[in-house]
This record gives structure tokens, C-alpha cells and sequence, in this order.
């Protein structure tokens, strides 16, 4: 029904947009990936592309920063099981290239890390998507390059949050370091970034 919705952010949530398109104002439900690329167009004009959700007693609207984003999102509610609160959740704990890759390599834990996300719906998903992910950010990559982005993210954001942090915090901390980083020195880089913030 909508393609996009362009207009003003006025409103950002960790899990919620709301955009004011002339004089009208939607609420999108959103996830920690395009909560991240929103962040710094608070107050700015913005375009999430949408998907609408109509269930007998629901019409929620999901708005993502990018049409690949977008694309990753409808397989994953394509999978038995994951609903749109649940892929939305995947694509807050994983980026659109480290769940590729994480598909790809079978990394079923990595997906499970999502809140909400067992480990037999993780492997679901790797069950349902493998083969599916060509043209998609990573879908190409090897299991090593996997290994140097996704786990070790994952083990900082982890650490990050054990340390009482919340995710967006902590995902706003963790943004941009060196791949190659060792974890402890990403932790530490992440912790002193927290401390400026």
C-alpha cells in the first residue's frame, strides 16, 4: 500500500519513528538497524520504506532505512514462526550484512541472540533463508570474515549490556570501529565513547 513515507522526524524511539508528513503523522515500527541510520536525522526530513502489517484486530506500519533492509525483513516473516516483531528483533541484534553472513554460515547462536529468538527458530530461519540471500550485503562473504564482525560485535554488545548499558547505547558506541579490533579494545573504545556521551 505505501512504498516509502518521506517526511519530517519528529519522533525516534529505539523501536518506534514517527514521521510528520505534512500535518500528518505516522508511527513506524522500526528496528535497532534503521534506529541507528535515523539517529542523527532527528528534527530533519527522512525516508523510511514501509510495509504494512493489517491483521483482524492490528495495522501496524513498519518503517526501514533501506530497501534491503526492507527485503531481508519480508523473508524473515516469510519463515515459520517469525513474525514481524520477531524479524524486526533479529534485525536489531544482527545488521542486514552480519545476518547474511550469519545465515550463510550457519551461525544459528548468533541469530539467537536476538530478544525473543530461541535457538530452533534461529535455526529455522538458516534452515528456510539459506540459498535465498543472493544480491544481499554479505551474502557473498566467507565464514572468516563472518568471524571478525558478527561474533565479535556481538560478544562487545553483549559485554556492553551485561555492564547495565542499553542496546542503543551501546550500539551507538560500537558503531564504526576497526573490524580487526581486538574485542577487549573494542570494549574499551565502546566504554570511553559511553563516558563522553
Amino acid at each position: 500500500m505505501f512504498y516509502y513515507i518521506k517526511g519530517t522526524l519528529v519522533t525516534l524511539g529505539t523501536d518506534f519513528a514517527a514521521v510528520d508528513c505534512g500535518g500528518v503523522c505516522y508511527k513506524l515500527q522500526i528496528s535497532g538497524t534503521t534506529y541507528s541510520k535515523a539517529a542523527g536525522l532527528l528534527g530533519k526530513e527522512a525516508l523510511f520504506y514501509t510495509y504494512l502489517v493489517v491483521r483482524e484486530d492490528l495495522m501496524e506500519l513498519y518503517g526501514f532505512a533501506t530497501e534491503e533492509e526492507l527485503d531481508i525483513w519480508k523473508l524473515l516473516i516469510g519463515v515459520s514462526g517469525v513474525g514481524p516483531k520477531a524479524a524486526a528483533s533479529i534485525l536489531t541484534g544482527l545488521t542486514v550484512q552480519s545476518l547474511v553472513s550469519a545465515i550463510n554460515a550457519g551461525d544459528a547462536k548468533a541469530i539467537s541472540r536476538a530478544q525473543g529468538i530461541g535457538l530452533k527458530t534461529a535455526q529455522k530461519v538458516i534452515l528456510e533463508l539459506s540459498g535465498k540471500l543472493k544480491g544481499f550485503a554479505g551474502g557473498e562473504e566467507s565464514g572468516v570474515a563472518y568471524e571478525s564482525t558478527a561474533v565479535a560485535d556481538g560478544d562487545a554488545m553483549d559485554a556492553l549490556l551485561v555492564m547495565g548499558y542499553r542496546r542503543d547505547e551501546a550500539m551507538a558506541a560500537l558503531k564504526g570501529l576497526p573490524v580487526a579490533m581486538p574485542l577487549e579494545e573494542k570494549i574499551g573504545e565502546a566504554l570511553r565513547r559511553l563516558n563522553r556521551i
